[in-house]
């Protein structure tokens, strides 16, 4: 389900950083490298294009679809057998009950304060999508992550192979600049080669630098939650669930008792219940196996089916 969305700041400013790495890297790192329309340029360009389309698409698709509502009519059953798990409050050990909302929260399920209504399976509020990432969008907006960590090691190989292609070339013309005379072959060389290294580090070619200081810090920021949301889902956590459970664990520490995560059915399960039963659309931006989001599978019925 789409959602309307209004200008954001942030969302643009990601629109932007897409536009400008992707011209960058096609027509200068890829041109000055094997020359755009070479054959490993050609190739190099249209793998590039792919990753690009699909980082805009599951980005979009991340900032415009719906993260999940919770039904007016939602009212859980504590009298179902076929779900043995009921979140309740911390304190008092009542059902969860949103009273900005004025209705129960299912399980997994949380009140925004940004968006300002509960988000099913909600794992956080994310300014760059200005949208929650929660039980509908939570597995485009991982696919996303994956292809803006690929896109952005791929641009970032192809800027430093440019910049070794380029020095080489200035090595290569720095020795055809050789005279008969000593003094003015002294001279050229020396001159050469510092103007060589200025202009290559610093005014050479604006576009590598100011991608440079781009890609290496998206590169790091981009892998890192990758790898945390990775985790994640190996655990079938939220972000929300993680930092709950380091307080239930301790918890239950104190109490000597062990804790588990309910929704934890195995790394391979929980791998599919997240991104999907077939393997070979982990990487699709589908969400046919997310079910309605108001019970999910759990450790004491496994292994039944995920989500329904």
């Amino acid at each position: 389900m789409a959602r309307t969305v209004g200008f954001s700041l942030p969302v643009a400013v990601v629109v932007v950083a897409i536009g400008y790495i992707y011209f960058s890297t096609v027509f200068v790192f890829l041109d000055r490298w094997f020359g755009l329309w070479s054959s490993p340029g050609l190739m190099n360009a249209a793998i590039f294009t792919a990753v690009a389309a699909m980082c805009i698409y599951t980005y979009t698709v991340s900032v415009f679809r719906d993260p999940g509502r919770v039904p007016a009519t939602y009212m859980p059953d504590v009298e179902d057998s076929e779900n043995p798990i009921h979140e309740i409050k911390r304190k008092g050990g009542d059902l969860r009950y949103c009273q900005k909302c004025s209705h129960y929260k299912p399980a997994r399920a949380h009140h925004c304060r940004v968006c300002k209504r509960c988000v099913l399976r909600m794992d956080h509020h994310c300014i760059w999508i200005n949208n929650c990432v929660g039980h509908a969008n939570y597995k485009v907006f991982f696919v996303f992550v994956v292809y803006a960590v690929i896109a952005c090691l791929y641009s970032l190989v192809l800027l430093l192979g440019s910049l070794a292609n380029d020095f080489e070339k200035d090595e290569e013309q720095s020795a055809d600049s050789f005279t008969t005379v000593y003094v003015r072959l002294h001279f050229v060389c020396i001159s050469h080669a510092f103007t060589t290294i200025f202009s290559c580090l610093f005014f050479y070619n604006c576009f590598q630098i100011i991608s440079g200081l781009l890609l290496f810090p998206l590169c790091m920021a981009l892998s890192v939650l990758l790898g945390w949301h990775i985790y994640l889902i190996l655990q079938n956590k939220t972000t929300i669930e993680y930092h709950e459970g380091v307080r239930a664990m301790w918890l239950a520490e104190k109490g000597g008792q062990i804790y588990s995560h309910p929704y934890d059915l195995g790394a391979y399960q929980n791998l599919s219940t997240v991104l999907g039963p077939n393997i070979f659309s982990w990487l699709l931006p589908t969400s046919g196996h997310i079910g309605s989001g108001l019970r999910f599978c759990t450790a004491y019925d496994y292994p039944s089916s995920g989500s329904t």
